[in-house]
């Protein structure tokens, strides 16, 4: 068996994105757009906010899509500005982002990209 390495990240974090059923795939496509690299999408239903903006005379789904993006951290502040401008998310019940540091994640990163992280942040010592 080849001798394999495990690539841990550790400058990354994790953009949650929960908007109406029907508007995940447009901001997916400005994350990218952004410089994001991939995105996972799930389904739920929310309550809460829901019955507080009836009062308001504002209808909200119940159907939410989730976007989990994986981004480090020098993307964040742009990613999730783009996410907010794009989502309108500054309109009542149109949705929710927050962010949270990764302690580490780990996948494939190919080797010419190790290469070049490795050449920009040489280790100490």
């Amino acid at each position: 068996m080849p001798d394999r390495e495990v690539v841990i990240l550790t400058d990354v974090a994790l953009i949650t994105c929960i908007v109406q059923k029907g508007a995940g795939d447009a901001l997916i496509e400005a994350s990218r757009e952004a410089g994001a690299q991939g995105a996972t999408v799930y389904y739920a239903r929310g309550s809460g906010v829901r019955e507080r903006l009836g009062v308001l005379g504002l209808t909200v789904e119940a159907e939410k899509e989730i976007i989990n993006i994986v981004v480090s951290t020098d993307q964040v502040d742009r990613i999730v500005e783009t996410l907010y401008l794009r989502g309108h998310l500054d309109t009542p019940g149109m949705g929710f982002i927050y962010v949270a540091p990764l302690d580490k994640a780990a996948t494939y990163v190919p080797p010419s990209v190790l290469r070049r992280i490795e050449r920009a942040h040489p280790p100490p010592g």
